[in-house]
């Protein structure tokens, strides 16, 4: 087969459309069965909306008009100007780009990947001969370790929880509320259920966690949980390269910084057709290069904010100074809203 996807979350799938629509032939193992859930923030971003489109894949979900920050009596808005994201669960989305791969005539199969072994002609992965490679097999990619590509990290782990409650959403916005030690982004999925995930340093029960957020808290009294607590993390992973001989690293696999900006879902749409672009052109070393150009805003900008945010005073002055520059605060969202490397 020309070309062999590791990994059935929505980096994998979006792996294996853009491949079918070029032409090629692959196949998709996935060692998990059913539809696969992951405690994720669950906003698209405009620019993720507008890469599933291109694929022909609309998931359900709720409308979102922009982002709003939230520190105590302090609020930030900004509208997204490029349309709306929208908030979708993440087992909606798998299932649509499942059924998505599937019409396109791409096999998925249930199975684990014990051995990778390369020479100059294609990949042999457990016996099974392909000519390229994408390890699409999440933020712990046990291929980028494998290939010698991860980079150990230590410091500043942060994680992710979330838990979902049936509750009308009060608001068309993901809402970033703000604490000392983390954030909670709440995100509406449909038109009674909202999502809440929370990202910190500390470790410790979720209920525990919301604590901190004792507006967010008094809203969601009273509601149900619809899902368990499921957690994440650490969430920064680094990956030395993108490429190793005929392996291509796709979406978290390739290296992640945090959900902090929430662009998780357009990186792995955006990396997807790079990496396709490159198998098909035959030219591996084109992909590194377009990781680099598609992530870089993300990394900047998630960089700095994560380093702006350790500094106690800095956080505490985060939404004050949003509100007081409403535009500054506005373009920063709308960068961040835009498609990957435009």
């Amino acid at each position: 087969m020309d070309l062999l996807v590791v990994g059935g979350g929505p980096a994998g799938l979006a792996t294996a459309l853009h491949a079918a629509r070029a032409g090629l032939e692959a196949t998709v193992w996935e060692q998990r069965a059913g539809t696969i859930d992951k405690a994720c923030g669950e906003g698209l971003m405009p620019g993720a909306v507008a890469g599933l489109t291109a694929l022909g894949v609309h998931p359900p979900g709720y409308d979102l008009r922009g982002i709003r920050y939230v520190a105590g009596a302090h609020r930030a808005d900004a509208g997204f100007r490029a349309g709306p994201g929208r908030g979708v669960r993440r087992t909606v989305l798998h299932a649509a780009l499942h059924e998505a791969v599937l019409a396109a005539g791409v096999r998925v199969e249930q199975r684990a990947v014990r051995r990778v072994e390369q020479d100059e002609d294609g990949v042999v992965v457990d016996g099974t001969r392909a000519r390229h490679l994408v390890a699409a097999d999440g933020l712990h990619s046990p291929i980028r370790r494998a290939l010698g590509l991860h980079r150990p990290r230590r410091a500043h782990r942060r994680h992710g929880l979330r838990r979902h409650y049936v509750l009308t959403p009060w608001s068309d916005h993901v809402e970033v509320h703000w604490a000392r030690d983390a954030e909670a982004y709440v995100t509406p999925v449909s038109d009674d259920l909202v999502g809440v995930a929370v990202l910190t340093t500390d470790r410790g029960p979720y209920d525990d966690h919301l604590a901190a957020f004792p507006e967010l808290q008094e809203r969601l009294a009273g509601a149900g949980t619809a899902t368990p607590a499921r957690g994440a993390g650490p969430l920064r992973q680094d990956a030395s390269a993108r490429t190793a001989g005929r392996v291509l690293l796709v979406g978290d696999a390739a290296g992640y910084v945090d959900a902090l900006t929430g662009e998780g879902i357009a990186l792995a749409l955006a990396q997807a057709s790079a990496a396709v672009r490159a198998v098909g052109n035959g030219d591996l070393a084109a992909y590194e290069r377009e990781w680099r150009r598609l992530t870089r805003r993300y990394r900047w900008l998630t960089h700095a904010l994560l380093g702006a945010t350790r500094v106690p005073p800095l956080r505490a002055a985060l939404v004050p100074a949003a509100q007081r520059l409403p535009w500054l605060f506005s373009a920063a969202v709308d960068a961040l809203a835009r498609p990957p490397g435009t």
